[in-house]
């Protein structure tokens, strides 16, 4: 199956490349392949599963739309599923927002809807130009590729995005913060700055794609600051960030911060397709048709949806989301002083990142952390090339390289090494940051104390090994253990802790035989 794929889908295929298998089943944190293998899944399609695969409420809700015979289709149309939705969304939404909200319902992915806010604001103000961050990722359509960090030839004007570990100011912290948002006031101020007064500033409040880099909640407000002395809408991208990820139930609540939009998808739709804007009612300027999509009715993903919002809101599970990514975070940079190559762990609630670096290279000028153009794994044609579509050989805590001193290069091709083995050990994990040096956690808020155990352990084995394998300092500090079910790709069903389902136990065959009429066609 591997090779059809292969054969037949496109050379853009990602995720496939790096992660060879073929899942079949999969409940809670535990996916099945077609091998009978078993994997802990801390990718959660790419943070779209905040209950897990196939949560209990999420699969009663879509029943129930199914049984009703009610249309799955309907433009955009009222519905009881629709007004559902958008009651439980502004149930959820910051107070100073969901007071003066209104809606639009977009294509399916999240990058529509940062298409639609972006002509919202234009058509707002009347004006064209965006501010937006270096390492911001905003989706992969044209629009949302300008405001992405790797844009070219744009009407984007792109500011720096504060960051400890590789500071563009060199200083990192309160410091660098302030710099960052001085250098935003100047560029905006100066009239020989070459920017004009923009349609809007879009931003992350953390960058995931970027590295998982955690805005510092200071200066989130003075951004807010800034747009609204300025009469500039505030655009929060929390496509990635929103329902409970973060440790709050919008990551811009941690600062305190009431954007004029929020762009939202990814778990607003319960597994299932779903975007939507929502903004202050007095930038609601478009006329009829001005933003829409065949899809935007999609009453599967509205019923999964809101059974999503209800049980994080019912449940606490931003709360929990805030002291599991705590104690995953703790335990990490306890494991990252026994290995170097560990350059910074980051992170806020249950979206981590782990940066790789070669800790015996020489630190570049500047910082920036590129690697020497022998160690970029994933650059070029070639990147992707190792057997069927396998792997290419491609707030937080006080960083390791103080004030003046550069951090080590990233190393993408330790992190690939790191995303293989833990693969190996039955553990998914996803890469990112500038140059795919960050090794990324995701997993679903629904995690168990034991599955974060058994995340913690194999995410330690397989740095262990990669230390061994690379020759790298440290390494001999973990104990070389190599439980049976490390061996091969993932699990065989009888093996292993921490592979259950939501009460982190095993599960039993019959337990996965309800889910194979109900699964996505």
């Amino acid at each position: 199956m591997l090779r059809r794929q292969s054969a037949r889908e496109s050379a853009a295929r990602t995720y496939a490349r790096a992660l060879p298998i073929v899942p079949v089943r999969a409940r809670g944190l535990t996916i099945e392949g077609a091998d009978g293998r078993r994997y802990l899944d801390c990718l959660s399609g790419a943070g779209t599963l905040a209950l897990g695969h196939n949560h209990p409420v999420v699969l009663e809700a879509i029943r129930k739309v199914l049984d009703s015979g009610a249309p799955l289709q309907v433009l955009d149309l009222a519905t009881p599923v629709k007004d559902a939705f958008i009651t439980e969304l502004f149930r959820t939404l910051p107070p100073g927002l969901a007071d003066h909200a209104r809606v639009q319902f977009c294509g399916p992915a999240g990058t529509d809807a940062v298409e639609a806010a972006l002509k919202l604001v234009r058509a707002a103000t009347g004006r064209t130009g965006v501010l937006a961050f270096t390492g911001a990722y905003h989706g992969m359509t044209a629009g949302s590729l300008e405001a992405s960090g790797g844009a070219f030839d744009v009407r984007v004007a792109r500011l720096p995005y504060p960051q400890d570990y590789r500071c563009p100011f060199g200083v990192g912290g309160e410091r660098g913060a302030e710099l960052a948002a001085r250098w935003t006031e100047s560029v905006l101020d100066d009239p020989k700055s070459g920017v004009k007064r923009p349609a809007g500033m879009i931003l992350e409040p953390v960058q995931g794609e970027g590295g998982v880099i955690p805005a510092p909640d200071a200066w989130m407000r003075r951004m807010r600051q800034i747009t609204a002395e300025r009469s500039i809408p505030l655009i929060a991208d929390e496509v990635q960030t929103g329902v409970g990820r973060t440790g709050a139930f919008w990551a811009v609540e941690h600062s305190g911060v009431v954007p004029d939009v929020m762009v939202l998808s990814k778990a607003i739709g319960g597994s299932l397709p779903l975007a939507v804007v929502v903004y202050r009612d007095a930038l609601d300027v478009w006329q009829p048709g001005a933003h829409a999509g065949t899809f935007r009715g999609n009453q599967l993903a509205m019923a999964a949806g809101t059974a999503t919002l209800a049980y994080v809101r019912e449940n606490g599970l931003a709360e929990r989301s805030a002291v599991l990514g705590g104690r995953m975070l703790g335990q990490l940079r306890r494991l990252a002083e026994d290995f170097p190559c560990m350059g910074d762990v980051r992170g806020r609630g249950l979206m981590i990142g782990v940066e790789m670096v070669d800790p015996e290279a020489e630190s570049p000028v500047g910082g920036n952390g590129a690697p020497p153009d022998s160690a970029r794994a994933g650059d070029g044609p070639g990147a992707w090339a190792d057997g069927v579509d396998a792997l290419d050989a491609t707030p937080h805590r006080p960083p390791r390289s103080a004030p003046g001193h550069a951090p080590r290069p990233a190393a993408p091709v330790l992190a690939a090494a790191v995303r293989r083995e833990c693969l190996r050990r039955g553990l998914i994990v996803e890469l990112g940051g500038r140059h795919a040096g960050v090794v990324r956690l995701l997993p679903p808020l629904t995690i168990t104390d034991e599955q974060v155990t058994a995340v913690l352990d194999r995410l330690a084995d397989a740095m262990a090994a990669v230390s061994r394998n690379h020759h790298i300092p440290g390494a001999d500090r973990r104990p070389h253990a190599q439980p049976t079910h490390h061996q091969g790709q993932g699990q065989s069903p009888s093996q292993g802790q921490g592979q259950g389902l939501s009460q982190g136990r095993q599960p039993r065959a019959d337990e996965f035989q309800v889910d194979h009429a109900h699964r996505t066609r």
